[in-house]
C-alpha cells in the first residue's frame, strides 16, 4: 500500500485528512482513485481533458514525477506520492 500525502490548502476536498493510502499500480491510477474517492479535489488536480494540471507538482518519495515515467511510473508498497501545488505571484 501507498501512501498521498496532501498539502493544507486541499485537504477541506478530502475531509481533513493530510494523508491517505492507497492502493495503485502506477501514479495515474493512484491519482484517479484519489479523485474518485473525493469528487471536489478532481478540479483542483485535473484539467477538463483529465491531465494533470500543469501547476501541480507530484513527488515519488523525493522524486518528481516529470523526472520520472509520469503518470505511468510504477508504485511499490510503502511509497509516498507528495502533491505540491505551485505557488506564483509576487511584485
Amino acid at each position: 500500500m501507498s501512501a498521498i500525502r496532501l498539502p493544507t490548502p486541499l485537504r477541506g476536498y478530502a475531509g481533513g485528512q493530510k494523508e491517505i493510502e492507497i492502493e495503485a499500480d502506477t501514479v495515474g491510477d493512484a491519482l484517479t482513485d484519489l479523485a474518485q474517492r473525493y469528487p471536489a479535489l478532481r478540479p483542483h488536480l485535473f484539467d477538463d481533458e483529465g491531465a494533470l494540471r500543469q501547476y501541480v507538482n507530484v513527488f515519488v518519495n523525493d522524486q518528481d514525477l516529470r523526472s520520472l515515467k509520469g503518470d505511468a511510473t510504477p508504485l511499490k508498497a510503502g511509497d509516498r506520492l507528495t502533491i505540491v501545488p505551485s505557488i506564483a505571484g509576487g511584485a
